[in-house]
């Protein structure tokens, strides 16, 4: 395992988990292999310091990052997260990721990421559009249609999209809307990219199901993260006759051992902001989610959250990670050990930068599709994408995830030996 001399990861961390499940595929790139260490040096790491004015007239001071690990196979891609945990080290793992993703479902980017430390609730309307364009204004020198396009990530949003995608427009003096994905429709998003990462996770998990011999109606789901990517998962497997039994979020713990009737739950979510207090559900202790009994488990909060100790009490047949990197290498192998399969985050919650890439191409063309036209192609890819991994676990008698990393990384530093070194 390689470490850089300005991070020290820990146990738990997320680039020491990135960094573990690079180790593990090398084994099956064979030449390739001496490209290998290109896999655990990000290109370029950006840390910029975003000054605001409140609205009470002091000056606040923010931390910003914008990390580029991997541009062979095209642009960087990845979304900008503001949240008061963010760091290096996160954005780097993030970033990785994101190099893994794009190459599992060949779509031609590299891998980027952002972030802003700062808790985006403590800050008004007016302050949050401040260190949205300043932060833009600060990564401006490496952003942009053909260099990297950033899109929503945590606690961002179509709203953040277009002040990033006008304050970059406003500095190049043309209006670009390429420079980010996941903007409002009338400045040129696309249709199906809200719930594309949800509609991600539900069709590779539908596709998984079938291959495992799990029947969807009167499935058992548990959600951890009741977002943007939980909440539209939960509904497609519901409409699919699946039963949402639990659900965890920054609010609390929830549980129906008969199913949660999701045309109230939902409006509940939206009018206070989570979960907890939904009448149709009783409040059960955090820790005891994951002792739920069910067929499908979906993390789809933060990274980290499936450790060691949650993986042998888990009651799943399948966990779908609609998070980055919520499995720490340990639990995997303990899954794996108890036979319960794991559709990696790198193929799983890969539907939002595949209709990302959608918008990339409709903003170029100014040619844009309908969005049963957009499920469609989301769903060929992803469909496709996912065979071609389990064809490769199935070869190498390999998990899905070492399967996934091992056809990403082919492609990678396939073009990385291709392109050579320069100068």
């Amino acid at each position: 395992m390689s470490t850089l001399s300005y991070i020290q990861p820990t146990a738990t961390s997320p680039w020491r988990t990135y960094l573990t499940q690079v180790d593990r595929v090398l084994p099956y790139l064979g030449e390739l292999a001496r490209w290998g260490e290109t896999l655990k040096h990000p290109k370029r790491a950006l840390i910029v310091d975003v000054p605001i004015e409140l609205d009470d007239g002091n000056v606040a001071h923010f931390e910003g990052f914008r990390v580029q690990h991997n541009l062979s196979r095209g642009p960087g891609k990845g979304g900008v997260r503001f949240h008061q945990d963010v760091t290096l080290e996160e954005v780097m793992a993030l970033a990785a990721w994101m190099s893994i993703k794009n190459a599992a479902v060949n779509l031609p980017y590299g891998g980027a990421k952002g972030g802003i430390r700062v808790d985006p609730a403590t800050l008004s309307k007016k302050e949050l559009e401040r260190l949205t364009r300043r932060y833009t204004s600060e990564i401006g020198i490496i952003i942009g249609p053909q260099n990297d396009i950033p899109a929503p990530d945590l606690n961002t949003n179509p709203q953040i999209m277009a002040w990033m995608m006008d304050t970059y427009s406003m500095n190049t003096g043309v209006t670009a809307t390429g420079v980010v994905t996941g903007k409002p429709i009338h400045l040129g998003g696309s249709l199906g990219r809200v719930k594309a990462t949800g509609r991600g996770v539900f069709v590779t998990g539908r596709e998984a199901a079938r291959r495992i011999g799990l029947e969807l109606d009167g499935a058992r789901v548990a959600v951890q993260g009741f977002g943007n990517v939980g909440s539209a998962a939960a509904e497609l497997f519901g409409q699919a006759g699946a039963k949402i039994v639990a659900i965890q979020d920054h609010t609390g713990t929830i549980l129906n051992d008969q199913g949660m009737d999701l045309a109230d739950l939902m409006p509940h979510v939206r009018a206070h902001g989570g979960a907890s207090g939904f009448k149709g559900a009783e409040k059960i202790a955090g820790e005891s989610f994951w002792d739920v009994k069910c067929d499908i488990l979906i993390p789809a909060a933060l990274e980290g959250q499936l450790t060691p100790e949650r993986a042998r009490r888990a009651c799943a047949k399948m966990v779908l990670e609609g998070a980055n990197g919520p499995t720490l290498p340990e639990a995997d192998d303990i899954l794996n050990e108890r036979g319960i399969l794991v559709v990696p985050d790198v193929i799983c919650n890969a539907g939002g930068v595949t209709v990302s890439y959608f918008e990339w191409v409709q903003d170029f063309s100014s040619f844009f599709w309908t969005e049963d036209e957009i499920n469609m192609r989301l769903d060929k890819i992803v469909v496709g994408a996912l065979k071609r991994i389990w064809e490769t676990a199935d070869r190498h008698r390999i998990t899905l995830r070492t399967a996934a990393f091992a056809v990403a990384c082919e492609r990678i530093l396939t073009a990385r030996a291709e392109r050579g070194l320069y100068p």
